[in-house]
């Protein structure tokens, strides 16, 4: 049985203190650009996107029908075409620009990257293919190689379109199909599109003074030349980097995982920092063959560890009275159940959605001073030691958890060059300069992430045009609109994989995929099995949604955080950023909605029909 911890307790003048101090943080690093302060990759001297991993095969353009057509290769893509297969839906392709299926695990391909949350509940349809990860938080070969394993027992490749941008997407109401365009003068239909292009695949950089005038060499993360550090995607040290002085610019989840790499070539490695994540225990480790086949005995248990993963990280806002188990115990379902704890102390004659409140800052309070006192225990230079603490709540930015990233600054050849929450002053042609400093250096690695929160609609690429003409863009201009974060009114047959008003389990993204894929096969069974050739959303079952999540939707972030990704860098949030936000419920109440909804097969919030007729 699952026993409760004892809630930490923070004495009331520590808990002021911490409070002003990490409002100090917040207010060193806001700027007045916000989201503004970076571009996209393509948009600088970096240059466009190109694949150094697969060649680009030549091919005559598609100009055939498809039942479904999928964007996106990714864990999404995947899962939604597994899914239909499943249920008998056999022509299905999938189009996405990579060379392969994989999504962000196709393209990035750095030294050390792994999942951060388990294995088990991170890579979908492992009870369907079989496959055993080897490690409880599996590196990104095997992750990349799993995304490639479905595809091949699903048929998938068999008529997809790889290295293919699409270009357009306009529905034609009197055929009832999607027209999809391609960059390789593909035309073709399909009855059914779904869209699964992930929240992070468009990379970004910072807006440094400079940026383009840098002799030497410098790229991407995304973008990781192994001809120039050695090594290579599967491993192995970055041996031509011996002699070179290496800076590598952010230090968020993809640069806890690649300095350790760095500080193992011997490189000179400058780290720039503008904020500092927090860092915690990963425990990673091989996978136990015996622990997993006792695990595993009983079909449907990994539909039970996604489950048992949302309940956990939840778990706070559930019944103080029930008990839970954790069988994921990762770093996610940890914090999860602290936060229970803390809510679980609270004498019944006391609650309140207030008391509650302040137990959840207690508990973060005191989860953040041991993970800052982790650091002390760790890092031996006193400097790097205080430079590397996080002064935010843990929830301000996504939370870290590495095993060598902190001890990484015991190597005489790593540096972290603090910016006090200002971030880089300039490049020049030999180097970076931070508070009038020049650091001359050799090459310049990019560790700033992507575009999260940013227009969807932009971040597609390419226009999508509805019912009598109507763009996407202009159907979600004063906000995101949607029924379920799946359907929208005016857009017949099309589908969303993604998180906004919806699930928003931001800690495991896949599974949000793998529950809504469910309801995606569902409906695309119930509008070819009836006679009827699409399905779209009432606009009264959308205004409703809508209407749902702006008066009482989760949001991911908060104006009290030091600026990020999770909160629009620490700008306000306007009327069409609130609609950016998840259900009500959380994740477990959302998965429990759509769940039964489908169960009920009465589709209610959906017409089906042969007409344009679902305008109701």
């Amino acid at each position: 049985m699952t026993t409760t911890s004892p809630a930490p307790s923070i004495p009331q003048s520590k808990a002021d203190a911490l409070r002003q101090r990490y409002a100090e943080e917040r207010d060193k690093r806001q700027r007045s650009d916000g989201l503004n302060q970076y571009v996209r990759v393509s948009d600088t001297i970096l240059g466009e996107t190109i694949d150094p991993h697969m060649p680009v095969i030549a091919r005559e353009p598609k100009a055939d029908h498809v039942t479904f057509a999928v964007i996106g290769g990714g864990f999404a893509g995947l899962v939604t075409g597994a899914r239909l297969k499943e249920k008998g839906i056999a022509d299905v392709r999938i189009i996405d620009k990579a060379g392969d299926f994989g999504g962000v695990w196709y393209w990035n391909r750095y030294p050390g990257i792994m999942c951060d949350t388990s294995s088990f509940v991170y890579m979908p349809l492992l009870e369907e293919t079989g496959h055993v990860p080897t490690e409880k938080f599996a590196h990104g070969p095997e992750i990349r190689r799993h995304c490639q394993q479905i595809g091949q027992q699903y048929g998938l490749y068999d008529n997809a379109l790889l290295h293919t941008l699409v270009t357009g997407l306009r529905w034609d109401d009197e055929e009832s199909v999607w027209h999809v365009r391609t960059n390789r003068g593909d035309d073709f239909t399909a009855d059914f599109v779904s869209i699964g292009v992930g929240p992070l695949h468009v990379a970004k950089l910072p807006k440094i003074e400079g940026i383009d005038e840098f002799a030497g060499k410098s790229f991407h993360t995304t973008q990781w030349d192994y001809d120039y550090t050695g090594g290579s995607p599967d491993g192995g040290i970055l041996d031509r980097l011996a002699d070179k002085r290496i800076a590598v610019i952010g230090t968020g989840a993809t640069a806890i995982q690649a300095i350790p790499e760095l500080a193992k070539s011997g490189a000179e490695t400058f780290v720039f920092q503008r904020t500092p994540t927090s860092v915690d225990v990963r425990g990673n480790g091989p996978i136990d063959p015996e622990w997993f086949a006792g695990m595993s005995a009983e079909a449907g248990w990994q539909q039970g560890l996604f489950d048992n993963f949302a309940a956990n990280w939840e778990a706070y806002r559930g019944d103080p009275a029930e008990e839970i188990e954790d069988l994921v115990g990762d770093g996610w379902t940890q914090l999860g159940r602290r936060l229970r704890d803390g809510v679980r102390a609270i004498p019944p004659e006391e609650f309140s959605p207030e008391r509650m409140m302040q137990a959840l800052e207690n508990v973060d309070f005191a989860t953040m001073e041991d993970i800052r006192s982790r650091v002390d225990e760790l890092v031996t230079d006193p400097k790097a030691a205080s430079g590397l603490k996080a002064w935010y709540s843990q929830l301000c930015k996504r939370p870290g958890f590495h095993d060598e990233y902190l001890q990484s600054f015991n190597r005489p050849n790593v540096h972290l060059v603090d910016t006090d929450g200002k971030g880089v002053e300039r490049i020049t042609a030999t180097g970076v300069v931070v508070a009038g400093q020049e650091y001359e250096v050799d090459c310049i690695i990019y560790a700033t992430g992507f575009e999260y929160l940013t227009d969807y609609a932009s971040r597609l690429g390419f226009p999508v045009e509805g019912r009598d003409g109507r763009t996407l863009s202009a159907h979600w201009d004063e906000g995101m609109r949607t029924f379920q974060g799946i359907h929208m009114h005016g857009f017949p047959n099309l589908f969303l994989q993604q998180m906004l008003q919806a699930a928003f389990l931001g800690a495991n993204v896949p599974q949000n995929y793998v529950e809504t894929s469910k309801n995606i096969a569902a409906v695309v069974v119930e509008a070819t099995g009836n006679g009827t050739n699409r399905a779209e959303t009432t606009a009264a079952a959308e205004e409703e949604w809508v209407a749902m999540h702006l008066e009482q939707g989760q949001p991911f972030g908060s104006a009290e955080c030091t600026p990020g990704y999770y909160n629009n860098e620490g700008t306000d949030s306007d009327l069409k950023n609130r609609h950016n936000v998840g259900y009500p419920g959380g994740a477990t109440g959302y998965f429990k909605l759509i769940d039964e909804w489908r169960a009920a097969g009465d589709f209610v919030g959906l017409n089906f029909g042969k007409s344009a007729s679902t305008s109701a």
